[in-house]
């Protein structure tokens, strides 16, 4: 059967392979190529130089969910990457080695630039550590203070003023031949400010019941055209407007989301949920708690390229000042006890009876402290919490079975606590074997 999708799932993807195909013609139209990462992109930055962003784990994400990253993994391996490695790195290079055709089929072109926005994850570093030893292309670093104490302080906010006034910008112009344009930027930020309000009133609608949309699954869609190349951009506006529009519909209609295997009626348990979905058995794993009316009213996940439902948006007054405040803000660069905080302010502001951690394998900016988190949202709300374990791109770490089980027992834990019976769950903390 296949999947069903809403307009704005489908407006996203042919979004994505346009911009795909404009980076396939790059050597042909001379546009210049930027590599970076999700959390605490530069998007608008770099088009404000002409230049075409690529982002690394959006093509290692979308070649596990069309099923090619197993071969991409086993030729990283192969060439002496370890299992331990991030799966997303070794997704990457297997790519590159292989023809670095990406995901929709387009060959990529390489990096005229390699820009490193560091925001708490030390295998972005190794990373293009990696990609400038294959493309022998410039490189820059731009260092974001993490957020150890649980706030960014005004010394750090010029620190980072001061890095993409003397590091970052010149290293554009060096690449592009163009001149940092002000005026142009700040036009690109007014146009992200609209596109992040409206994806905010579309996060927030889950607040409904029944919730409109799925925050965890469903919004990997409509989170990706802010989060890659398009923030700043007349087409990322067009999208959260239709969005919006298409999910206000679905509240006045008192609607459910839409999800691969249809549209969920009858809304049961209501999720918030951490850590980053499987790729490679997306579908699959949807369905898990779709066969179950659990749909995810909010995620940390949602947040790794901005916490904008948290307040923030780019001002296109500061345009250097609001850049540093994005990328210092963004999820991967917040401290445990600001991300158990959010957990909880999540769980108690969209009414969610349980949470659910996804534990991925490879990736530690994640994995790192989730279970002192698990049991301190279930000390700061009640409300009990599930573990489960799978990886990013890796089929070999995703035990469907496994994950089946300790869901369905999950919720039946939430059947017998809403009854006012005690029942004891094992869905709550990590088995031996997980993974097997």
């Amino acid at each position: 059967m296949s999947a069903l999708k809403d307009q704005s799932m489908t407006l996203q993807k042919e979004m994505i392979a346009r911009h795909f195909d404009r980076l396939e013609r790059a050597p042909e139209t001379a546009e210049k190529v930027v590599y970076t990462f999700v959390p605490g992109n530069l998007t608008e930055l770099i088009l404000s130089f002409d230049a075409l962003p690529v982002l690394p784990e959006i093509n290692a994400l979308q070649s596990g969910m069309r099923g090619k990253s197993r071969d991409y993994i086993t030729e990283a391996e192969r060439a002496g990457h370890s299992e331990d490695v991030c799966t997303y790195v070794k997704c990457d290079i297997g790519m590159l080695k292989t023809g670095n055709i990406g995901p929709t089929g387009t060959r990529l072109p390489k990096p005229d630039l390699l820009l490193l926005s560091y925001t708490g994850c030390y295998t972005f570093m190794k990373w293009f550590e990696l990609l400038r030893e294959e493309y022998n292309c410039p490189t820059v670093f731009f260092h974001v203070p993490y957020q150890g104490e649980g706030k960014i302080t005004p010394e750090h906010r010029d620190y980072m003023v001061r890095q993409l006034k003397e590091r970052v910008i010149p290293a554009l112009e060096a690449v592009t031949g163009k001149r940092y344009d002000e005026d142009k930027l700040k036009a690109l930020l007014k146009k992200s400010r609209k596109a992040e309000d409206d994806l905010v009133s579309v996060l927030h609608a889950a607040k409904h019941k029944p919730s409109p949309l799925d925050s965890y699954f469903g919004a990997v869609y409509y989170v990706g055209p802010i989060f890659s190349s398009f923030r700043g951009t007349d087409e990322a506006v067009g999208y959260y407007q239709a969005l919006k529009a298409e999910i206000e519909e679905r509240v006045k209609l008192g609607l459910g989301p839409v999800t691969p295997e249809g549209q969920l009626d009858g809304e049961r348990y209501r999720l918030v949920v951490e850590g980053p979905p499987n790729w490679t058995h997306f579908r699959e794993f949807w369905k898990m708690f779709y066969d179950d009316k659990a749909v995810v009213v909010a995620s940390t996940y949602a947040k790794v390229g901005g916490t904008y439902d948290l307040g923030f948006r780019h001002d296109p007054d500061d345009p250097l000042g609001t850049l540093a405040d994005y990328c210092a803000g963004c999820y991967t660069n917040v401290n445990l006890p600001g991300r158990v905080k959010m957990m909880a302010d999540y769980i108690r502001d969209y009414e969610a009876n349980g949470f659910v951690i996804n534990s991925v394998k490879s990736c530690n900016s994640f994995s790192a402290g989730q279970l002192m988190m698990l049991r301190e949202v279930e000390r700061q709300t009640g409300v009990p919490g599930a573990f489960i374990e799978s990886d990013l791109v890796d089929p070999r770490y995703f035990s469907a079975a496994n994950i089946k089980n300790r869901l369905e027992s999950y919720f039946q834990m939430i059947d017998a606590r809403s009854q006012g019976r005690p029942k004891a769950s094992a869905a709550s903390a990590p088995q031996p074997g997980a993974h097997s």
